[in-house]
């Protein structure tokens, strides 16, 4: 489904409410939502989402898109100047649409201004999501890669981390995955990602990759009506499940090296 002419347009603002209603106004070059914009309502008290995005066709997927852009923005501008590494992974993540990377520029630019106020963007986007935390835990992750895009991740950086997943709800073992498909540095990283423990028998690792290919897997998204952008977040997370688990089983000798 194309979404930008609708995007660029500010045409679900008024659905949407909260600061991405506020992003897109200030993009689309009038008020989508006065009120936020003028500083009548806050974005701390401004509707975050529809009650039920599935009663609105194309929010989920404006949500994402645009909520993903303020993260991604807010996550390189954090510890102070953003760098063309922090662009460049942010680009290398959200996987722009050909003919969309001036618009998707320009978002990153108005957001990326300072790096406060990402608290509103996360709590948005963590309401579009309430039943699909998978989801929730591939943006933590993309953010990691911008936060290691130009060395290590700085203490600015790993608080802002700890913060987004604390408002997306998300618990300590995503997290943890997160964290090892983005660093790849912990014992046993085909451990984490598949989430479970080094000593688990080979029943249990292929139970877990099944577990973990369904979650994630694109056809399950697509049925929710996201957008491409989350496909291809979801397509490279699929591919790194895969990766962990041929990867444990060649350590195990259940297939050839």
């Amino acid at each position: 489904m194309k979404i930008w002419g609708k995007i660029v347009g500010g045409t679900a603002g008024f659905a949407l409410g909260g600061p991405i209603a506020a992003l897109l106004g200030v993009m689309a070059g009038h008020a989508v939502d006065q009120y936020v914009l003028e500083g009548r309502v806050s974005n701390e008290t401004a509707p975050a989402a529809p009650r039920d995005p599935n009663d609105h066709p194309g929010l989920r997927q404006i949500g994402f898109t645009i909520g993903v852009i303020a993260l991604g923005a807010k996550m390189a501008r954090v510890d102070g100047e953003v760098t063309h590494k922090e662009v460049e992974a942010f680009r290398s993540f959200f996987q722009v649409p050909a003919g969309e990377e001036r618009n998707v520029e320009r978002f990153f630019d108005l957001a990326k201004r300072d790096a406060s106020g990402f608290e509103p963007y996360a709590r948005q986007v963590a309401a579009l999501f309430p039943d699909a935390p998978e989801i929730l835990e591939n943006v933590l992750e993309g953010l990691f890669d911008i936060a290691k895009a130009d060395g290590q991740v700085s203490a600015e950086e790993a608080g802002y981390l700890a913060k987004v997943a604390t408002i997306f709800g998300l618990s300590a073992e995503r997290f943890e995955r997160a964290k090892a498909a983005a660093l790849g540095v912990v014992e046993c990283e085909p451990c984490i990602i598949l989430g479970i423990d080094p000593l688990a028998s080979d029943e249990e690792i292929r139970e877990a990759w099944l577990r973990q290919v369904r979650a994630n897997h694109p056809d399950r998204l697509i049925a929710q009506g996201l957008p491409e952008e989350a496909i291809a977040v979801a397509n490279r997370k699929l591919a790194l499940i895969n990766d962990a688990y041929d990867r444990l089983r060649r350590q195990r000798g259940l297939i050839a090296a």
